[in-house]
């Protein structure tokens, strides 16, 4: 893999404690420099990058997570960093953090394990205006982007007739509201959270007792996912005479 045409991906600049700062839009590639002053081949050597406490790349004689060879990385970073393996026999031990997102921004160190001082880069990741719109984003293949809930009539009970609406696997956490066609946001009548490892399982529930379209809206703001479900149903009076899946 080539260096030299990935720079123009990327603005580098020096902040005043000498630290690369290194400034990229969402959606595009980052390239976070590294390397040993001596030049000197560290394809033998061990080198580690790191965003404060998580595990970005780390490298050992050959060995890293894109090979098969390391374990470890975190989730966030799985399939989107990359090292220069040409590069590696002149003392570069720069990546390139590909599809970058905006949770990406933040400080990293590039350190040589276990006595020379740690190289510091902090990357900033511009929102993208066309990424900024909430809209349906299923068909991106973000990770942990909610699909469309499930909604689903239960009893009449009596505060009126329950909805309910569930969410499943959604990863960042997502906003699970019921509204009417006016957009009015439903009262809660029983709201359950599962959180399972880094995503959420949620049941919304809510009572009706007017005919009207309503929507179940999932949204999740940090990755501009918006998605919903809609049931259309007809009462008469406490009469339930139909219920449309739309």
């Amino acid at each position: 893999m080539e260096l030299l045409p990935l720079v123009c991906l990327c603005l580098l600049s020096c902040s005043g404690d000498g630290s690369v700062v290194v400034t990229v839009e969402e959606g595009s590639d980052a390239m976070l420099p590294c390397s040993i002053n001596t030049k000197e081949n560290i394809e033998k050597l061990t080198f580690d990058w790191k965003k404060g406490g998580l595990e970005v790349f780390f490298y050992q004689n050959g060995k890293h997570y894109n090979n098969g060879g390391r374990t470890g990385q975190d989730k966030q970073f799985q399939g989107r960093v990359f090292h220069f393996e040409d590069e590696l026999k002149h003392g570069n031990a720069s990546i390139k953090i590909s599809r970058t997102q905006l949770t990406d921004s933040g400080n990293y160190a590039c350190t040589f394990p276990p006595n020379r001082s740690p190289s510091s880069v902090t990357l900033h990741v511009a929102p993208d205006p066309e990424r900024s719109v909430l809209k349906d984003r299923t068909g991106e293949n973000i990770p942990g982007a909610a699909t469309e809930p499930s909604v689903i009539v239960l009893d009449q009970t009596e505060d009126g007739l329950l909805l309910q609406c569930v969410v499943k696997g959604a990863s960042p956490k997502p906003k699970v509201e019921w509204k009417d066609s006016s957009g009015n946001i439903l009262p809660v009548k029983d709201l359950k959270e599962t959180e399972r490892g880094d995503s959420y399982d949620i049941v919304l529930q809510t009572a009706v007792t007017k005919t009207d379209r309503y929507r179940c809206v999932v949204t999740q703001e940090e990755i501009n996912h918006h998605i919903h479900a809609e049931t259309l149903v007809t009462l008469n009076g406490e009469i339930i005479l139909s219920i449309s899946m739309l």
